[in-house]
């Protein structure tokens, strides 16, 4: 599944699958501005849970529901898409269409699930 979501655009810097609680994550090689890769471990199985955890339950009040999260840090966007089973997490190139991208990748991932 990670390479599908990297064919999807050459502006996924970064794929992650935390799936009934293990995570599996790549990095495309040579990418400037990433962030460490036990940095991108505790943002995947604390800070990224969190947020989907919050966020959907205040959507779930009375905004309809949750359908993703977009963060824009200053290197980059993540997009996370959560799912029954835990989130798949997506670090986009800050000069990219995060929402067409993530489009993409909701797609994929629905055409799976």
């Amino acid at each position: 599944m990670i390479e599908n979501i990297f064919n999807l655009s050459d502006n996924i810097r970064y794929v992650a699958i935390y799936k009934n609680g293990q995570l599996e994550s790549k990095v495309r090689p040579n990418i400037a501005g990433a962030s460490s890769s036990e940095s991108d471990r505790y943002e995947e199985l604390l800070v990224n849970p969190t947020l989907l955890k919050l966020a959907s339950q205040r959507g779930n009040i009375d905004c309809g529901g949750l359908d993703y999260i977009l963060v824009r840090y200053g290197n980059f966007f993540q997009f996370i898409l959560p799912q029954s089973w835990g989130h798949v997490s997506i670090c986009i190139e800050p000069g990219a269409d995060p929402i067409q991208i993530g489009t993409r990748v909701k797609s994929l991932i629905d055409g799976v699930s």
